[in-house]
C-alpha cells in the first residue's frame, strides 16, 4: 500500500496569501486525522485464466510426412495437427485437445515403423549379401 506525505503550502513558502479551500483542507486533515473505516479493507481477487497450451505436434508430424511416411501415418498426423491447430485459434480447447491426442498416436505409430522399416532395409541387405558369398 503506498503512502503518500501530504505537504500544505503556506504563504511563506509559496510567497502567496492561502485560498479558502486550502486553509479548510488543512483545518479538516488536522481535526479529522487519517480516515477511518470501521469495517475491514476487502481485497477482491480476479483469476484470469492463462491460455492454456495445447500441443498441436505439427512440427512432428511435418517431419513424420518427410521422412518416415510408412502407410501415409505422417501425412494423417499432420492432417489432425493442423486441425488441432485451427480449433485452437478458434477457442475450442477441447477438439483441439482430441485431434492434437490423434495427431500424437499417429505420430508414434509412423515413427515407429518408420525406424522398424529403415533397419530392415540395413539388415536384410546385409543378411543376402552375407548368404550369396
Amino acid at each position: 500500500m503506498n503512502h503518500t506525505v501530504q505537504t500544505f503550502f503556506t504563504p511563506a513558502s509559496t510567497h502567496r496569501p492561502p485560498n479558502y479551500e486550502m486553509l479548510k483542507e488543512e483545518h479538516e486533515v488536522a481535526a479529522l486525522g487519517a480516515p477511518h473505516n470501521p469495517a475491514p479493507p476487502t481485497s477482491t481477487v480476479i483469476h484470469i485464466r492463462s491460455e492454456t497450451s495445447v500441443p498441436d505436434h505439427v512440427v512432428w508430424s511435418l517431419f513424420n510426412t518427410l521422412f518416415m511416411n510408412s502407410c501415409c501415418l505422417g501425412f494423417t498426423a499432420f492432417a489432425y495437427s493442423v486441425k488441432s491447430r485451427d480449433r485452437k485459434m478458434v477457442g475450442d480447447l477441447t477438439g483441439a485437445q482430441a485431434y492434437a491426442s490423434t495427431a500424437k498416436c499417429l505420430n508414434i505409430w509412423a515413427l515407429i515403423l518408420g525406424i522398424v522399416m529403415t533397419i530392415l532395409l540395413i539388415i536384410i541387405p546385409i543378411l543376402i549379401l552375407q548368404v550369396y558369398q
